[in-house]
């Protein structure tokens, strides 16, 4: 599926660690909630990609960006990457159905079995995706990846909020007339 900016995304709700579901819209943020599907425990360059987002966690929030990371492992998994990062701030999801995850544009991978930390992967989860969603649930920015390498860098995006706020700018992507 296509998301498209300007546009309302599809529903999402998960649990998550903290006890509290997360559900997409019924909180919103005062600027954006940032929505990161990860991979999954198995998955080292994840760990490393939101432990990076837990650093930054406050200047997000100093923003008014809510960070969230999801994935489709269930919450053991997910208490386990959680610890694994020490996460003080960062909220995290679990339990991602992959029809959701679909419908969110996610590619989805098989397992290969066992990662490089002896891990073993799921028999089917998402690659990892990345989006920015205004209060009102229309999309603001997305990026998705087939590969669980070179993500978006998150002191770039806090850079890319700030010229966003400071200038008022809209989201871009979102003709779909002939071309």
């Amino acid at each position: 599926m296509n998301l498209l900016p300007r546009q309302t995304v599809p529903p999402l709700e998960v649990a998550t660690l903290d006890g509290s579901p997360f559900v997409l819209g019924v909180l919103p943020p005062l600027t954006f909630d940032m929505i990161v599907f990860y991979r999954g425990l198995h998955c080292p360059v994840c760990a490393k990609y939101l432990t990076e987002l837990e650093r930054l966690a406050p200047d997000f929030e100093q923003r008014g960006v809510r960070p969230i990371a999801i994935s489709s492992d269930g919450e053991e998994r997910a208490r386990a990457m959680a610890k694994k990062i020490g996460a003080q701030r960062l909220r995290f999801g679990y339990g991602l159905p992959l029809p959701v995850a679909r419908q969110w544009g996610l590619n989805i991978s098989t397992s290969r079995g066992k990662t490089s930390i002896g891990i073993e992967e799921p028999p089917l989860f998402s690659e990892p995706g990345l989006f920015l969603v205004r209060p009102d649930r229309t999309l603001y920015w997305a990026n998705t990846q087939t590969m669980p390498f070179a993500r978006p860098h998150f002191d770039e995006i806090l850079a890319a909020i700030d010229f966003v706020q400071k200038n008022d700018y809209p989201a871009r992507g979102e003709y779909t007339g002939p071309v």
